[in-house]
């Protein structure tokens, strides 16, 4: 991992193997092109959508499809009004249909589910949030900087703690996909990913800037370990999972197969695998607490309604979590804003709440407006599709374009704007996809300050 002082030029050199890595379980797709966020963090602004347009929900999804992803599958809620679709293939060898209800690896969506863990640990009394780190894991964040590093600040991506994904998989620093496979059936703890972040240079100093880490929800599975003496995927599941009601998510442990019907998932590594490589079969301990989970597109729908109408954390709590500090590109314009787990991001209709996450060949979009009434899920089993030019720079690809417009017609319906091919939308996302090295990068990204914690409500 490169430090955050003057080491841009090399960071843009290996951005098509190392910006794949950096951040596995982060977000799902670029920033080029993106339309900048609106300047507001009301939870409660009004959405302007007007019903769900089934047909044209369909279309948009079709859409994305015919730009070139193999399969996808997405869930919309407006109220008591629900929408399922698929569409694609979910097998391109046997040439397999997709289905609306299909399991699928959801990545960094997983961090939503562990934040609000330790929220509720936070409410019960077991956590304080500003309380440093080294109280709970002096072995794994020890002296100054555990005693520096708050639980706030692993939440919200503010420790200066780097990520551990390039470490974990070590041939993506030389552009080569190999430690993809080879680790393939490999069980590691927690701790030694853990340690593979902490033990590198820290970008800055805690509470001075953001760049996100899945190092950081490595450590709070491990803090949650340690204040109720059990599994921290055991106390997700019994907490949160089982309390939302869910029935088809859930961690895999280390089995590395999917239960359920599912989609084959397809890793193309920015060109360098042609044809795309099949990776739905994993062991996902190389995830853990930071992005493990398997769910459907219907459940997180269900979660984040539940989470955001109060349903699982009481308000003070919510309030914390909705507490945000701004996520900026090179230019300094607002991405989006990260709270406690989840992140604030606008639209043509007004702000939306929610996580997107991406493992290797999945990658996952979650979001909702403030009051849990409108939302949008949906699964993507094609990454690493976006080319770069000679300069390291992101290429725009049709996917890109058409799953944001499927975006701004889930959640806007129809105030969606209308299409221009002159100037595509392209989602704003959480920087260092796997999916391709088309966000400004975590290294770039820690040198701009962070701005002092926004409160939304």
């Amino acid at each position: 991992m490169l430090s955050h002082h003057g080491r841009r030029g090399r960071l843009r050199a290996t951005t098509a193997a190392t910006g794949i890595a950096l951040a596995l379980l982060a977000g799902t797709a670029g920033t080029a092109a993106a339309v900048p966020a609106a300047g507001t963090d009301d939870p409660a602004a009004v959405s302007r959508h007007t019903g769900l347009d089934r047909r044209a929900l369909a279309q948009r999804l079709d859409a994305v499809h015919g730009a070139g992803m193999y399969g996808a599958y997405a869930s919309v809620r407006d109220g008591r009004a629900r929408w399922t679709g698929a569409t694609g293939l979910a097998d391109v060898d046997t040439g397999r249909r997709t289905a609306p209800d299909m399991r699928h690896r959801v990545g960094s969506v997983t961090k939503s589910f562990t934040a609000v863990a330790v929220l509720q640990q936070s409410a019960a009394g077991r956590i304080r949030l500003d309380s440093p780190v080294g109280d709970h894991v002096p072995e794994l964040v020890p002296g100054e900087r555990g005693r520096k590093i708050t639980v706030r600040m692993l939440l919200n991506h503010t420790s200066g703690i780097a990520d551990y994904i390039a470490e974990a998989f070590p041939s993506v620093k030389q552009g080569s996909p190999s430690s993809l496979e080879e680790f393939r059936h490999r069980t590691i703890s927690p701790a030694t990913l853990a340690g593979y972040g902490v033990n590198l240079p820290q970008l800055f100093e805690p509470g001075t800037s953001w760049s996100y880490s899945n190092t950081n929800y490595i450590l709070l599975g491990e803090v949650l370990r340690k204040v109720t003496g059990q599994d921290p995927e055991r106390v997700i599941t019994r907490d949160v999972i089982r309390r939302a009601g869910l029935r088809d998510t859930w961690f895999p442990g280390t089995d590395p197969r999917i239960r359920g019907p599912h989609s084959r998932m397809y890793e193309g590594f920015g060109g360098v695998l042609t044809p795309p490589r099949d990776f739905s079969e994993y062991n996902m301990t190389m995830a853990g607490t930071a992005g493990a989970l398997i769910s459907t597109t219907q459940d997180l729908n269900t979660f984040y309604r539940t989470l955001l109408q109060g349903g699982l954390l009481p308000a003070a709590q919510l309030r914390e979590m909705r507490t945000t500090v701004p996520y900026r590109d090179e230019n300094g314009t607002v991405l989006l804003r990260y709270g406690l787990g989840i992140y604030s991001l606008d639209t043509p209709c007004g702000p939306v709440w929610g996580h997107d996450g991406g493992v290797f060949g999945a990658t996952t979009t979650a979001m909702s407006t403030a009051d849990g009434e409108r939302q949008y899920a949906a699964g993507f089993n094609l990454t690493g599709y976006q080319r770069t030019d000679p300069d390291g720079n992101p290429v725009p690809h049709p996917v890109d374009a058409a799953q944001a417009a499927l975006f701004d017609q889930a959640l806007c319906g129809g105030t969606a704007p209308t299409a221009r091919t002159d100037a595509p939308r392209v989602l704003p996302r959480l920087p260092d996809a796997l999916t391709a090295p088309t966000a400004p990068t975590a290294t770039d990204a820690a040198t701009r300050p962070a701005a002092s914690g926004q409160r939304a409500e």
